[in-house]
């Protein structure tokens, strides 16, 4: 039975509904649940997961609802009791803290107040994002849907009020040791990063920390800064911030490759700062780096080995083998490549990090010839419905991607799309490899190794009752100071079967030896 519980003129924030939605959905006797707002997006979820019934039309943006498809009125009720419960939990601890409800009131608490974190519908992000520009406050632009145009503008007004504009789709920073929205927690250290990409960051600062180094800026710029439309404006003033920045003795930048000319102008003001940079242009071509004098990086993992190594005043090497040492991994890879059954032979990578996916796309390419995917390193090799459909061949997916995303929070907050996925891959007797991040850190899932473990555990009984041997690659993305602890989730990875890696790079190279030996 379909039932439907409207509460006029309340209001709750989608992120946290959507995770009560997933909670919901576990109870006995519910086969399919939405909690939320009465938006355009919401109604349209209603009517494709078939919970439309009388009434619903009347529900409006203004109004809150709890819908079910569920076995009977005392499971409704059920649903009802356990949302009530979450919400007033969330309520609960809401309570020790006062949240001013407009800009002005947050000023008039605390009068020198300099950074934004924003985070609303995408209409309204560039007025909010005005405003606090107007009121001399650095931002950083969580918010995506923003257009170039108005990312453009953002930028040069900031730019000459000498503020920070981070963003729009901006995921991560840590500014003077206080980590913002997507973050881990890391050693203070003298490397400053300007970056372009929220995982990417994220991957290089947990490493940087990793081998003894510390950070003393992340600033982020959001994904399209690098591009000709934007010109790299806000690049170029993350990085004179660092030149300047008396806690910074080196440089270490990481994003996409950018648009030539773009590329042109940051190089040259790195070379020209007078600081030791380590440019990591994801994909790109070192020789276009080098030829400024500064140091270039073949992976996010070599750009930290070459950051922590000039941090040392030691000459940087670079970095393309393995912790254990190669033949270790050599031995390992083909002890994993001997289980399996004849047939065996696509890798499936499965991310919630998109930089980091990109990346492993990147350094298996050359020999893969061809990787299906939802960000296609080439057009012809899009993958359709990717989130619906089957993967093909060997086929890498970042569910951080708008198509995953929609109704839903990002996999790093609620990674159950990307297990379930696991559970899936695992049905296909080609399948020889699986390679996933587990991205740990402050703002992520409580508990991504959990989840991820049960999923992994499923799949290689799929495997096993069908007389193959599936392989998982991990790597945990995060630091043993993160509130999920990298030793402990890596633990839980292991005990399910997994190979865990101490790097994105290495456990790509991982699974390139294990296809190399079947």
């Amino acid at each position: 039975m379909k039932k439907l519980e409207v509460r006029k003129n309340a209001y709750y924030d989608s992120v946290t509904l959507m995770i009560i939605s997933k909670e919901v959905k576990k109870l006995d006797g519910v086969r399919e649940a939405l909690v939320g707002m009465g938006t355009d997006l919401n109604r349209d979820l209603v009517v494709s997961t078939g919970l439309e019934v009388e009434g619903f039309d009347a529900v409006t943006a203004n109004d809150f609802f709890i819908a079910a498809d569920c076995d009977s009125e005392d499971t409704f009720l059920s649903v009802i009791q356990k949302v009530d419960e979450l919400l007033s939990k969330k309520a609960d601890k809401a309570k020790s803290d006062y949240y001013p409800p407009t800009l002005d009131g947050a000023l008039k608490i605390d009068e020198h107040l300099n950074m934004a974190v924003i985070s609303v519908p995408g209409r309204f992000a560039a007025g909010v994002a005005q405003e606090c520009l107007n009121h001399d406050i650095n931002v950083m632009l969580f918010s995506d849907n923003v257009t170039v145009e108005e990312e453009k503008e953002l930028k040069e007004y900031a730019v000459s009020k000498e503020l920070l504009m981070m963003g729009p789709d901006c995921g991560t920073a840590v500014i003077n040791g206080v980590p913002l929205a997507f973050a881990n927690v890391l050693r203070r250290g003298d490397i400053g990063m300007a970056c372009a990409s929220g995982t990417g960051a994220q991957e290089v600062s947990v490493l940087i920390d990793q081998l003894g180094g510390g950070v003393s800026q992340l600033l982020g710029t959001g994904g399209r800064d690098l591009k000709a439309d934007i010109g790299g404006i806000m690049m170029k003033q993350c990085l004179d911030a660092l030149i300047h920045d008396d806690a910074t003795r080196v440089i270490t930048l990481v994003s996409k490759p950018p648009a030539a000319e773009v590329m042109d102008k940051i190089l040259r003001q790195a070379a020209d700062g007078g600081k030791p940079t380590v440019v990591c242009f994801i994909g790109g071509d070192p020789a276009a780096v080098e030829k400024y004098g500064l140091t270039a990086a073949v992976s996010l993992e070599d750009a930290a080995h070459k950051a922590v190594a000039l941090s040392k005043g030691e000459t940087p090497e670079t970095f393309e083998s393995f912790s254990m040492g190669l033949e270790a991994a050599e031995k390992m890879a083909k002890e994993e490549a001997s289980k399996m059954a004849s047939g065996q032979k696509y890798a499936r990578g499965l991310y919630t990090g998109g930089t980091v996916c990109d990346e492993a796309m990147k350094l298996m390419i050359g020999e893969l010839k061809h990787i299906y995917s939802n960000i296609p390193l080439s057009p012809e090799d899009k993958l359709e419905d990717a989130r619906n459909g089957k993967s093909k061949e060997h086929t890498f997916l970042d569910f951080g991607d708008d198509e995953f995303t929609v109704g839903r929070p990002h996999p790093m907050i609620d990674p159950s799309l990307r297990a379930e996925r696991v559970v899936q891959e695992a049905e296909d007797r080609e399948v020889a490899v699986i390679q996933v991040d587990c991205v740990i850190g402050l703002g992520s899932h409580e508990d991504p190794a959990e989840e991820l473990s049960q999923s992994i555990r499923k799949a290689k009984e799929i495997a096993a009752k069908d007389g193959r041997y599936l392989s998982v690659v991990a790597e945990i993305l995060g630091t043993d100071a993160d509130p999920q602890g990298k030793a402990a989730s890596g633990k839980k990875l292991e005990d399910a079967g997994a190979i865990v890696l101490p790097s994105n790079a290495q456990a790509t190279r991982f699974t390139q030896l294990i296809l190399k030996n079947l």
